[in-house]
């Protein structure tokens, strides 16, 4: 049985000035948030904007979560994500996108350290979670 696909999109969005960009990422912003439970599927949804300030990065990140393939495709078409797709039209220059079969149980949940190391104490000294 195939786990949940996640499906990650970037976005460079357009602005002559720093103002500009920020008003063109936080309206992508808000508008993919509108999806939350709109789409059959969607299990999850997280929209994240840079802070990195480095002019190579992205401007935006959409990290959601699919509960099939076949809900996946089913989005791409939904009403709603087309209405998003055509409000934001104008306001991308660029667009990266990867969809895979997450294969950790919980979203985000991404273990940072070998298996067989040794419990890491937390600076105030409690062990880290799940220690």
């Amino acid at each position: 049985m195939m786990g949940p696909i996640r499906h990650i999109v970037m976005w460079r969005v357009s602005g002559e000035t720093r103002e500009e960009r920020a008003a063109a990422r936080q309206k992508v912003k808000a508008a993919f948030e509108g999806l939350r439970g709109r789409v059959a599927g969607m299990t999850r949804v997280e929209i994240g904007l840079d802070i990195s300030d480095v002019d190579y990065a992205c401007d935006v990140v959409l990290v959601s979560e699919f509960a099939t393939a076949a809900d996946l495709a089913a989005y791409a078409s939904h009403p709603e994500h087309l209405r998003v797709r055509q409000e934001l039209a104008d306001l991308r220059i660029a667009r990266f996108q990867v969809d895979y079969v997450a294969e950790d149980a919980a979203f985000g949940a991404i273990e940072t350290r070998h298996p067989t190391a040794a419990p890491v104490p937390h600076p105030r000294g409690a062990l880290l979670a799940g220690e």
